[in-house]
């Protein structure tokens, strides 16, 4: 990376960090409900619409919100970010962070969430958000009285449905969508990246859930290793320091009732060393000092909007 790159890396992390220690303080509430947020605010920077959609197999539905800029789009579309959990995201996303992203080369929000009044619907992204599973495979949702396996049908849902109505809404720059997920939908975009997909040029996983169904994801990459090279994208890993302590100090794996397999602290810095060997795809390690797993949703998407803008090369 050039000095000149470091140093715009640098800047955008000092700005995303303003509110990091309020942020590292902060713990998620799974049942509080979700309030106004942006969307219903309103803002000088950006205009939102909503449309709703189904699952294939009718059992989910969801709340797609888009924030078009108010600037004109550039010649060849706006760039676009996909962000998962979206009723949690639009919750994190307050008008000193679009006021900036207007200051450069402002995305579109694509902001997909499900049809509750609370941040989370923790049934549906568990289902959504983690890969399918192998014959034989048992599925770690089932201890917890859920469902898990249906990300192929998410990347689906994404391709098809959701991004087709984006484009009849406002322009949109094919080779600047990006994909942003924190926890589970970290999960999901490394699956989507493993996957073979090249609908998106940046790939963010926040926090991802490398341990669910025992690491089947590290699976996955082997398999994306080991197949030819990849058209140029980017992939950011992203993780908070206090979590990283939260992990087990050695091994590689370890299995934890009922099922649940954790990674040591070096398994994502290990991941992102792997990857960096894969032709065409530029692997960027974000660890953001003093935070713990639930503030990183906030501080990660934060950044995110930055990478989709432009702001962070």
């Amino acid at each position: 990376m050039s000095s000149r790159r470091r140093l715009l890396c640098l800047a955008g992390l000092t700005a995303a960090g303003a509110l990091l220690p309020s942020l590292a303080r902060a713990q998620p509430d799974l049942s509080r409900p979700l309030g106004p947020t942006i969307a219903e605010a309103g803002s000088a920077f950006y205009r939102f619409e909503r449309f709703a959609l189904s699952s294939a197999d009718g059992q989910r539905r969801y709340r797609v919100s888009l924030g078009i800029p108010r600037r004109s789009p550039p010649a060849a579309g706006h760039p676009a970010i996909v962000l998962l959990d979206g009723n949690a995201a639009l919750a994190a996303i307050d008008e000193q962070q679009l006021q900036q992203l207007d200051a450069a080369t402002p995305p579109l929000i694509v902001a997909i969430g499900y049809d509750t009044d609370l941040r989370f619907d923790v049934t549906a992204r568990a289902y959504d958000y983690t890969p399918p599973l192998a014959a034989g495979q048992v599925d770690d949702e089932a201890a917890r009285g859920r469902r898990g396996g249906g990300a192929d049908g998410m990347l689906a849902l994404i391709e098809q449905q959701v991004l087709p109505r984006v484009r009849g809404m406002a322009p949109v720059d094919a080779d600047r969508l990006a994909l942003w997920g924190h926890s589970y939908g970290g999960l999901f975009v490394l699956h989507t990246l493993f996957s073979g997909s090249s609908l998106f040029a940046d790939y963010i996983a926040a926090s991802p859930s490398l341990w669910w169904g025992r690491g089947v994801i590290l699976q996955e990459e082997a398999r994306f290793r080991a197949a030819a090279p990849v058209a140029r994208r980017a992939l950011w890993l992203m993780a908070g320091d206090s979590e990283r302590r939260e992990r087990p100090a050695a091994g590689t794996i370890r299995a934890t009732p009922p099922g649940r397999a954790e990674m040591p602290p070096q398994a994502l810095p290990e991941l992102a060393s792997r990857l960096r060997t894969v032709p065409g795809l530029t692997v960027e390690l974000r660890i953001l000092a003093g935070m713990s797993h639930g503030p990183m949703l906030p501080a990660s998407l934060q950044l995110a909007l930055r990478i989709a803008a432009g702001l962070v090369p």
